[in-house]
């Protein structure tokens, strides 16, 4: 089973609640698990994950103290199918929304590439950005933030 050149590790505080949220409301599916290590490796559509929440101080790799919410400063881009229908997953789940639905264009040298995106804060307050592709356009001159 291969698996991605980076896959993220995220400490969560409660793994019951986390697994729920990953599988059940975003539809990400368990590749493996060990339960009695609290771990999970999930995967969606090419997108991998793993959750896990902290365990053996000795095998617990944390530069700071683990406080709400987890993951400050970064936020993860996972790009979906259908991000219409994984909207309306979240919505009927009552999840809020960090971020809303929107079409943002980044420049990327001479052209700009389009995402259908939003994002939710995960339960330990992890940022994710799910975006579906709309593809490239001839850059606009005007400069954009993001990826």
């Amino acid at each position: 089973m291969a698996s991605a050149k980076l896959v993220p590790e995220l400490y969560c505080s409660d793994m019951d609640r986390s697994l729920r949220f990953y599988t059940e409301v975003l539809g990400f599916s368990v590749r493996y698990a060990r339960p009695e290590a609290r771990f999970a490796y999930l995967e969606r559509e090419g997108a991998e994950i793993m959750i896990e929440a902290p365990g053996d101080p000795r095998r617990t790799w944390l530069t700071g103290e683990l406080t709400r919410p987890f993951g400050r400063g970064i936020n993860l881009q996972i790009e979906v199918g259908d991000v219409d229908a994984l909207l309306a997953r979240v919505s009927a789940a009552g999840v809020l929304l960090f971020w809303p639905l929107e079409e943002r264009w980044y420049r990327r040298d001479h052209e700009e590439v389009g995402n259908r995106q939003f994002l939710v804060q995960d339960p330990d307050g992890y940022l994710l950005r799910f975006f579906q592709d709309l593809g490239q356009r001839p850059a606009s001159g005007a400069s954009s933030r993001g990826t």
